[in-house]
């Protein structure tokens, strides 16, 4: 079978299921005087139901995974009596579950059905965890709550970043990723808010410790999240209960023309082949030794109030004061997207906010000014908007099928985190408060993710190249002719039908 042949039969494998109901429904918004509108439409009701569902969920996310930080502030590791030692490994502990977890989740979400009750079971359970935290006495106790709570936080990033790969094109996902990260930045700046309203009012309120109050507030939010989530989220392409039969079969139409097949596992597709086919893809591994090496130099985000304390005011003011470079972070996230989206552009717009926030450590290792030293932080929180940009060039790359996609994000986020659990242990408490050491390390942590970014622009240069030159092969072999013929039945020109057979290219 031709390849022509072989994505026409991928198409209408796709698309038969909604033709009937299209047909029952007497419409069709592929017709061409209505397509832009019926697509524009279709867009807006996925940006204002799914966005906002998944940027607060994703803002819950971070909160109670890192308000075990805002809790030292205000006496967690006097009361459960631990060592500096024991806090490092309260915060890394996390990750020890939170890394291995994300691949068997992709792989199992890219096979259900309904990821709405699977995606809020797994909030509802995080939610719970985290209240669990506020109850514990002990180091084992707050041990345990780490490790579990890292179990369903697992499935939410990877999975989100899944899911929106499954509705968006290559052109839209940027931006509209970056809308979900800069809810993890909001969620720094109000994450820090909301601890600080916490630690400052509920501290002896019922005999309770504020620091426990942040758990057991906070937990609670996320619960009712959780459920609410059931129902805003949209399942697939295929079978979203809130979309018409019309629109689930245009929303399957725009991506199968956005990469040239359809976004469709083929029926013999197994949970395992798209592991072995993430696993033998070079690129797969580059991304993720680029990932864990970006993370664990951006790994200051487990430490930010403690870095903001090193500047010598009191809690409150240290957490209030956390939140404007988070907030920076989240506007300079969204246009830089905006941008990668427009040009399609995705190397410099990643590794060029590393190589801002080497700068942001060169500035802290060469003063304790309070104010060269705060504007370091601006500057160190800015390079989250190159990691915005990970997952989507994955899913770039990586396209398809979605068996292999859904594997690979698991694969670069699941190791990708292991810097953060790397980047838990250089952030001594022995070396503030001018952390020369940890930012030495973090800094050599950014050149070689910068490395490595550069070095898949250059594999992603060399596939464009060698699909361009098959395709030059065919139009300049026998397969010329049928074209032209092609393009007579068609009506239209022979340059027009060549434009039509333009392949997929990756973006670099």
């Amino acid at each position: 079978m031709s390849k022509e042949d072989y994505v026409g039969e991928k198409k209408r494998e796709s698309y038969e299921e909604d033709a009937g109901a299209i047909a029952a429904g007497g419409y069709d918004l592929l017709v061409p005087e209505v397509r832009r509108s019926a697509e524009r439409k279709l867009v807006r009701k996925l940006d204002f139901r799914l966005l906002p569902t998944i940027v607060v969920i994703f803002l819950m996310n971070y909160i109670d995974r890192v308000a075990v930080t805002s809790a030292r502030l205000k006496g967690l590791e006097a009361d459960l009596g631990l060592t500096d030692v024991q806090y490092d490994t309260v915060v890394a502990i996390l990750y020890a579950s939170y890394c291995p977890a994300q691949i068997p989740s992709n792989m199992l979400l890219n096979y259900v059905t309904r990821p709405t009750f699977y995606i809020g079971t797994c909030v509802i359970l995080w939610g719970l965890t985290s209240a669990m935290t506020g109850v514990t006495h002990n180091f084992a106790g707050i041990i345990a709550c780490r490790v579990f709570i890292g179990l369903p936080e697992a499935a939410f990033y990877p999975g989100a970043m899944y899911l929106l790969s499954r509705w968006y094109t290559r052109k839209e996902l940027a931006f509209r990723s970056a809308i979900l990260y800069a809810g993890l930045l909001v969620s720094n700046a109000f994450g820090s808010l909301i601890a600080a309203g916490i630690l400052g009012n509920m501290d002896g309120k019922l005999g309770i410790a504020a620091w426990r109050w942040l758990f057991y507030i906070e937990g609670a939010i996320t619960m009712f999240i959780g459920f609410q989530a059931m129902w805003l989220l949209p399942d697939y392409p295929d079978n979203t209960r809130w979309l018409s039969p019309a629109e689930r079969h245009l929303a399957q139409v725009r991506l199968a023309e956005d990469a040239g097949e359809a976004d469709k596992d083929s029926a013999e597709a197994s949970v395992f082949e798209g592991f072995v086919m993430a696993i033998k893809d070079p690129k797969v591994w580059v991304f993720m030794v680029m990932t864990c090496s970006q993370l664990l130099g951006l790994s200051f985000i487990n430490f930010f109030p403690t870095l903001t304390g090193t500047l010598g005011y009191s809690t409150t003011i240290t957490l209030l004061m956390s939140a404007p470079p988070w907030i920076f972070a989240a506007i300079a996230t969204l246009v830089n997207a905006w941008n990668a989206d427009r040009t399609g552009e995705r190397f410099f717009h990643m590794t060029a906010w590393w190589w801002v926030v080497m700068v942001g450590y060169i500035i802290s290792l060469s003063t304790m000014a309070t104010g060269g030293r705060y504007f370091s932080l601006f500057l160190m929180t800015t390079g989250y908007c190159g990691f915005t940009l990970t997952l989507v060039w994955v899913s770039n790359a990586i396209p398809r099928p979605p068996a292999k996609r859904a594997v690979a994000m698991g694969l670069v986020n699941g190791f990708g985190n292991a810097g953060n659990l790397m980047g838990s242990y250089i952030w001594k408490a022995n070396w503030s408060p001018e952390y020369h050491q940890s930012m030495i390390i973090a800094l050599c942590a950014l050149a070689f993710a910068s490395f490595l970014s550069f070095v898949v622009r250059c594999m992603l240069v060399r596939d464009n190249k060698r699909m361009e030159r098959e395709e030059v092969e065919i139009m300049q072999g026998p397969d010329r002719e049928r074209i032209e013929e092609a393009a007579k039945l068609e009506g239209i020109s022979f340059e027009e039908a060549i434009r039509r057979r333009k392949g997929f290219r990756y973006l670099y």
